[in-house]
Order: structure tokens, then C-alpha cells, then sequence
């Protein structure tokens, strides 16, 4: 019976930042015992292993993958996988396969009865819902809301019939540069009293994380969220 090898998810930082600080050893120590990889975007992926002190970077083969890649490309990046080698599969930021293209790779590694092994690090989505104080038990994940206002206002206003029906709370994240776009449709959306997470720039050191009713973010300034990674979410 032939052996596969291993599909080690690699978590890595969420922004400029020790990665000591936020990542096991054993992270650390197993990225260098690896060739394959499969990432995003290769410059990222390169200063990170770099930054884990892989021995000779220049050995390490990187396949690249984003929403656009095929199925036959992808069932490609397996290859090594199938011949008996260990790889590992990067995110951009955070854990792959949370908001990230990597979980059609890990999909078709289940499919191929290929191991996958997750390992610990941060999840900014994750992280969020940890410090939210939201309902732990029930809770979702939206992804991205839509673009235009009009759409985008309708849906906020969905996530908090669902907070009110099911006592669900709600997550989502946005692209940096419309979160204040984001901000001005929520206030004008929401309940007063329904309560607002923002959490921006999680384990960095301007990490900012605040709860309030929608009452009181009207009577404060904009948060210092421009251009920076936020998670946002609802609850009543």
C-alpha cells in the first residue's frame, strides 16, 4: 500500500510580529524539515520562512494558489504529497483554510486520503470571538458583506434578526480600506442597543479590541481602524 505524506497546516502571524510570540516551537522547528509548500502569495510565504529560519530557502518549492487556480492544478500541488513528502500549506495571514482559498487544497487531500494535521496559531476570526463576550456556543462566521451600501445595510440588518432569533452571534470581516464604510452603514443600520465588536490588528502591538452598544460608538470618534485588518461583530 503506497504512503502519502503529511499536509501540515501552517499558521503564521497576522502581521509584523515576532513570530515567537505567537506561534509553538514545534511550528518553527517542523517548517524546516520542509521543501513543499503551498501559499498565496510567494513573497509572503518566503519571508516567512525565512523569518522560521528554514535552512536553504532557495530549496523551497512553493505552488501558489488563489480563487482562480483550476481543480486540475490544484490535484498538481499534490503531487509531492502523493509520492511520499511532507508539505505544508500557508495562509496569507492567520490559519489556512479559515477565510482562505487553502481549504479546497485541504478538501481534496480528504478526498485523496491524504493526512492533514492542523497546527496551533492565530486566527483573527477565532481571536475575535474569544474576546467578543458574545455567545460562545452559537455563533457564525459570514465571511464578507456585500459592497454597495444599499446590499450591505440589508444584510447587517439580516445578521441582527439572527442575533435576536436564535441568540447567534454575528462575525464578518471587511477589506481594510472600506472599513469606515463599514462602520458608518452599521451605526445607521443597527438597533441602539444591539452590541458592536471591533477588533483590529489582533496579537500586534496596536491590537485594539472594544465592545459597546451602538448608542455609544455614535458618540465617539471614528476607532483608528484605517487600512487595518478589523473583525466585527454583532450580538443583543
Amino acid at each position: 500500500m503506497k504512503t502519502y505524506g503529511t499536509l501540515y497546516l501552517l499558521p503564521v502571524g497576522l502581521g509584523e510580529c515576532n513570530l515567537e510570540d505567537v506561534l509553538p516551537k514545534r511550528n518553527l522547528d517542523l517548517v524546516k524539515t520542509l521543501i513543499y509548500f503551498i501559499a498565496e502569495n510567494a513573497k509572503d510565504a518566503r519571508a516567512f520562512l525565512k523569518k522560521c529560519g528554514i535552512p536553504d530557502i532557495t530549496k523551497a518549492e512553493i505552488s501558489l494558489i488563489n480563487q482562480h487556480v483550476k481543480q486540475t492544478e490544484m490535484e498538481s500541488f499534490l503531487q509531492p504529497l502523493i509520492n511520499g513528502n511532507d508539505m505544508g500549506l500557508m495562509s496569507d495571514a492567520g490559519c489556512p483554510g479559515i477565510a482562505d482559498p487553502g481549504a479546497d487544497i485541504i478538501k481534496l487531500a480528504h478526498q485523496k486520503g491524504i493526512k492533514v494535521v492542523p497546527l496551533v496559531g492565530p486566527s483573527s476570526i477565532v481571536l475575535s470571538i474569544m474576546a467578543s463576550g458574545f455567545n460562545g456556543q452559537n455563533f457564525a462566521f459570514n465571511g464578507y458583506l456585500p459592497i454597495k451600501s444599499a446590499e450591505r445595510c440589508k444584510r447587517i440588518k439580516e445578521l441582527e434578526q439572527l442575533c435576536l432569533k436564535y441568540k447567534q452571534a454575528q462575525f464578518f470581516i471587511e477589506t481594510p480600506y472600506r472599513n469606515e464604510s463599514v462602520f458608518e452603514d452599521l451605526l445607521k443600520t443597527l438597533l441602539p442597543t444591539t452590541k458592536l465588536l471591533i477588533a483590529t490588528h489582533i496579537t500586534l502591538n496596536d491590537e485594539c479590541i472594544s465592545v459597546k452598544p451602538v448608542s455609544a460608538w455614535k458618540k465617539i470618534s471614528l476607532p483608528d481602524f484605517f487600512r487595518k485588518p478589523t473583525v466585527f461583530g454583532l450580538y443583543l
